[in-house]
Order: C-alpha cells, then sequence, then structure tokens
C-alpha cells in the first residue's frame, strides 16, 4: 500500500504566496487565541505561562482554556500569580479541563512565578537583559526557570520572537510538521527565508500559522 507522500508547492512564487496566505492574519499563535504579544511583563508571563501547559499531553484546547482560566482568576503576571494559593491553583486548573497529576502542575506555575518575582522582579525583560540579548543565553536562563524546559522555550520564543528579534528563527516542532507536509521547509532557517530576511514579526506569524495548522489538522483547506 502506497504511504502518503507530504504536500508540495511547486515553485518559489507558490511558497510565497501560500506564507502570504497563512501569515497574511497579522498574528502568532498567541494572539490568535487571545493572548496579546506585548513587551510588559504580563503579557510574557502569560506567554510562559501558556507555553508550560502548551508543552503537557493532551488537547491543546485545554491548555488555551486553563490559561484564559488563570488569568480571568486575577493572576496574570507572575506577582499575582506568586501570591495565589496552591488549593486555588488546583481549582481553576481542574474546573478548565486538565488531566493528570494536576497538584504538580499547580506546583510548577507557583513555582514558576515565585522565581520570576524573586530572580527577575516579575519582568522576563530583565532576564533578557542579563543575557544581553544573547539567543544561546536566553535559552539557558529560561531552561533554569521551574517547569521550563526546551520544549516550553521554543513554544514561549515561538511568539515571543516577533518582540525578541534576536532569538530568531524559532519553530516548534507542530510548525515544522505543517512545513514540511506544505512543502515550505524543514527547518525554522527555511521558513525564515520565506518569511523575508530580519523579518522575525513576520516569522512569529507564519509560524504561529503553521503550529495552528497542525493542531487543528487544517491541511485539506490549503492542499484542496
Amino acid at each position: 500500500m502506497p504511504t502518503q507522500t507530504a504536500t508540495a508547492t511547486a515553485t518559489i512564487e507558490d511558497k510565497k504566496r501560500l506564507v502570504r496566505r497563512l501569515a497574511g492574519s497579522g498574528r502568532g499563535f498567541a494572539e490568535q487565541y487571545g493572548f496579546p504579544v506585548t513587551n510588559n511583563p504580563s503579557s510574557l508571563f502569560q506567554l510562559l505561562g501558556l507555553a508550560v501547559l502548551l508543552a503537557r499531553r493532551g488537547d491543546f484546547r485545554r491548555a488555551l482554556d486553563s490559561a484564559r482560566g488563570l488569568r480571568e482568576a486575577g493572576w496574570d503576571s507572575a506577582a499575582r500569580m506568586a501570591r495565589s494559593l496552591h488549593a486555588d491553583r488546583v481549582r481553576v486548573l481542574r474546573d478548565t479541563g486538565q488531566r493528570g497529576d494536576v497538584d504538580a502542575l499547580a506546583d510548577v506555575l507557583g513555582d514558576l512565578a515565585r522565581t520570576v518575582v524573586q530572580r527577575y522582579r516579575g519582568d522576563l525583560r530583565r532576564l533578557r537583559s542579563a543575557a544581553h540579548q544573547d539567543p544561546a543565553r536566553e535559552r539557558a536562563l529560561l531552561a533554569e526557570l521551574p517547569g521550563v524546559d526546551t520544549s516550553v522555550v521554543d513554544l514561549f520564543l515561538r511568539d515571543a520572537q516577533a518582540l525578541w528579534r534576536e532569538v530568531a528563527p524559532v519553530a516548534d516542532r507542530h510548525a515544522l510538521a505543517a512545513a514540511r507536509r506544505l512543502g515550505l521547509g524543514r527547518s525554522a532557517d527555511d521558513l525564515a527565508g520565506l518569511a523575508g530576511s530580519g523579518e522575525s514579526e513576520r516569522l512569529a506569524w507564519l509560524v504561529g500559522a503553521l503550529a495552528r495548522v497542525d493542531l487543528e489538522k487544517r491541511y485539506a483547506e490549503l492542499t484542496g
């Protein structure tokens, strides 16, 4: 039985046309789901918390619901999350559909918030400054935070690269899976070439759109 092959665009013009279609919304992954990407402490911490939730197994919509639930509970910054009670975090996470060891997840989110407050006064821009805007150092400092591994770093920087231009190009595994299947390339560098040199914001929009295509299984509408 023949294996399914990736749908490939035939020419560079076809690829750029598809890129324009994907990035045309002018919004990255987080913004598509109601999480503004702005260079302020609250927005950046929400992006990091969302990345922690998205890295867990399960339906990505559950992660989005939980991130919204935490924000609606008033914990929209590291300082506010750090002051929240463990039992309250557990309740919100369970109410928004989290499964598995919810107590451990609540602990991680609390530890993450407290560490960001203690090390960076609740402001991840201070982490960027501490790294002297060196991408490798930024990644290393992020990975030192509770609950943050390489997959979480990629998910955070997927959106943050629109603001922290030095970290580009970044593409998470879902974006790369969609890029391969749609014939747009196999690496973040390939996607950066299509987005335009130095266009980290446009690249963030493209990568976010590709991640959505893979997570929502929307290939048919692009290849049909």
